[in-house]
């Protein structure tokens, strides 16, 4: 935390990080093979089945052609994955007691939309 004076009166500002990290286990042309690998203040988090194994829905252009073309976004934005998922991740956050809080969700969405992917993302099979 850091103490700051204005206007005479103190208030706290919290500069916490992102205690979230995540990565998708598979790059290039195996990307559907992966997994996700994703700790919470270092310490590994199972995801569940499904989930483990696919894409996280977060929004992004995935299109291994048009890798900056808008036309191309798909999945939920933030405050809509939060509402869409907050069921099985509060049951994720119980199991490895992280908080169930908003920060905590809005920080999760964010490490995974990092790195997740689509079928398309590699330009391979699809």
């Amino acid at each position: 935390m850091i103490l700051t004076e204005s206007a005479g009166l103190y208030r706290y500002l919290t500069t916490m990080s992102n205690p979230f990290t995540a990565a998708w286990s598979e790059q290039g042309h195996l990307i559907c093979l992966g997994r996700w690998e994703i700790s919470y203040q270092g310490r590994p988090l199972q995801i569940p089945a499904p989930r483990s194994e696919e894409d996280m829905g977060t929004y992004g252009i995935y299109s291994f052609l048009y890798p900056d073309d808008p036309e191309f976004a798909e999945g939920l934005e933030e405050d809509d994955w939060v509402l869409e998922n907050i069921d099985w991740l509060s049951d994720l956050f119980i199991a490895n007691d992280i908080p169930i809080d908003e920060q905590h969700a809005r920080w999760f969405f964010q490490a995974v939309n990092g790195s997740d992917w689509r079928c398309v993302s590699c330009g391979g099979c699809t």
